[in-house]
């Protein structure tokens, strides 16, 4: 399967929450900068982070809820870098076909309405829709690599879309700012969250570096192992 590297870049409290409204107040610029460094021209967020940050406060709604039910694959520009944002169910209403000037391609699942496909052609974004219940991130990852030619990609969170691409095999390498901080709140979100799998046997990692950034802030990163996952 040819795919992008993929690295999922993270800020944590040092409890491994990832709340954006409290990792805001505990770390500076140190993201960004970081970022910069990985080398990875395209990102990925969840739906929840892209909703925080992105896309249009109020939500999308059919009305018309009939899934498009079809796999489909639509580009509407050629770039050397894109933000890609993970919707399944085609919840998030967009104001530009763009994110700080970088093109959006959204990735769906075949249960979205066809209303909502119309909307993405109409506003000249690009989509990967693939996965009749649920996206089917290997084979997106896959889209991404052959249609759009992306090599390296981070991505950005939250917690269950991370999660997923854990649960999928497809993380590389996790880029991880532990900030100065506790969040301690009972049901927030963790850096990596929502496998049902409760006999799951952890991802083992192999420590590359550990770097001081900013004031107080430690830069791990670490190369997954999902060999170990398999004996």
């Amino acid at each position: 399967m040819k795919r992008p590297y993929i690295v999922c870049h993270m800020v944590a409290s040092i409890d491994g929450r990832i709340d954006c409204s409290m990792v805001d107040k505990i770390s500076g610029d140190e993201y960004y900068e970081t970022l910069d460094k990985l080398d990875c021209p395209t990102s990925l967020e969840g739906r929840v982070t892209m909703e925080h940050y992105n896309a249009a406060k109020e939500p999308f709604i059919a009305t018309d809820p009939t899934p498009f039910g079809m796999a489909s694959v639509y580009k509407a520009v050629d770039s050397d870098e894109y933000m890609v944002a993970v919707d399944t169910h085609g919840r998030l209403r967009w104001p530009a076909s763009e994110i700080d000037g970088v093109p959006l391609i959204c990735i769906v699942s075949e249960q979205v309405p066809q209303e909502y496909i119309d909307m993405l052609r109409n506003q000249g974004i690009s989509y990967i829709c693939i996965g009749s219940k649920a996206i089917d991130l290997p084979k997106a990852m896959e889209i991404l690599h052959s249609e759009f030619g992306v090599v390296r990609m981070a991505v950005l969170g939250g917690g269950h879309i991370n999660g997923g691409f854990l649960a999928a095999g497809l993380i590389d390498e996790v880029s991880l700012l532990l900030a100065p901080g506790i969040d301690g709140r009972k049901g927030q979100t963790a850096l990596f969250d929502g496998i049902a799998d409760m006999n799951r046997m952890p991802v083992r990692l192999s420590l590359e570096s550990v770097e001081h950034v900013g004031d107080d802030t430690l830069w791990i990163r670490y190369k997954t192992n999902y060999q170990e996952l398999k004996n």
